[in-house]
């Protein structure tokens, strides 16, 4: 019998209601069913567990895997689908994929430390830079990814019926988000398939081969400018440590080290970056309105200082 973890089964129930829990009752019949199919030994789920069921195995031949389970959506279906695009190139590699079913079954990413055990964050920040290049990929002609465009759409509206149209953020920060927005989408570069949930956690440690020592895991798929990668990056790990100057500094490092990796225009970078962060804050103001935000509004306002 498999662990089902208490706070994941209530955590899927109020997600998707009645959905969820038949799902939650079928699963450990899904479980059975993937490990006789793909012969696996199957371990005790990752914790913690948030969207997905993930446990990893062990098949018949010795090699390591993990069995991702999660209740069909949309965002399981861009996972897969940018898995495929991306083929292993500089992140786990997908070896079966039913998005029907919700089902994934992925290399394991071993020995799978993450880039947050890196503590000299210019190194950190290079090997990040090296890895987000090696997946992007020209966005297919027809697809259905979210797109950065989309993001800033949904944001400008949240911000819109927020009081005066700033709620509890800062009145300049969100009216230079409103400008650099504009700006950034009047004449979007080359839109590439990116990664769009690229940060310090979904960048583990590799035994692969000698030239790829850092692999990515957990792809949102989404298809905006080279540049919209770097948001996720800035904004992580926890860097509430920090003081304002001591957080204006780290930010200015990092996007000089990304400028020169990436060899993208930096205000390029330093405007997706705050734009991203009030993308986030956002998001945080929709799910609890008690002030989770402030740690990225403070990355925002140290990145608009390195506006030129």
């Amino acid at each position: 019998m498999i662990e089902i973890p208490a706070k994941f089964a209530q955590h899927m129930r109020n997600l998707y209601a009645d959905e969820g829990q038949a799902w939650l009752n079928a699963l450990p019949a899904l479980v059975d069913e993937c490990a006789e199919r793909w012969s696996l030994r199957v371990q005790s789920p990752f914790a913690p567990l948030s969207y997905n069921y993930v446990l990893p195995a062990t098949r018949a031949d010795g090699a390591a895997v993990v069995l991702k389970l999660g209740v069909p959506n949309d965002e399981l279906t861009s996972e897969i689908e940018a898995l495929r695009i991306f083929n292993g190139r500089g992140i786990s590699q997908l070896l079966f994929g039913d998005a029907e079913r919700g089902i994934l079954l992925l290399e394991r990413v071993q020995p799978g430390a993450m880039l947050t055990t890196v503590t000299d964050d210019a190194r950190a920040t290079a090997i990040a830079a090296s890895v987000m290049q090696q997946l992007w990929q020209p966005a297919p002609a027809q697809h259905r990814f979210a797109r950065y465009a989309e993001l800033v759409g949904e944001m400008r509206a949240t911000l819109a019926i927020l009081p005066n149209g700033v709620g509890p953020f800062p009145k300049k920060l969100v009216e230079t988000v409103h400008a650099l927005a504009h700006d950034l989408l009047a004449a979007p570069p080359e839109q590439m398939l990116l990664h769009g949930d690229f940060h310090h956690y979904n960048v583990l440690s590799t035994d692969r081969d000698p030239d790829a020592t850092w692999l990515a895991i957990d792809p949102k798929g989404r298809v905006g400018e080279r540049a919209c990668e770097v948001g996720a990056l800035l904004l992580n790990p926890d860097l509430t440590p920090y003081s304002a100057h001591e957080l204006q500094l780290l930010l200015a490092r990092r996007i000089d080290i990304l400028t020169e990796h990436l060899q993208l225009p930096r205000q390029r970078l330093v405007a997706w970056g705050i734009v991203y962060a009030m993308i986030s804050a956002c998001w945080s103001y929709g799910e609890d309105a008690s002030g989770g935000w402030a740690p990225t509004i403070a990355c925002a306002e140290a990145l608009a200082t390195l506006i030129d």
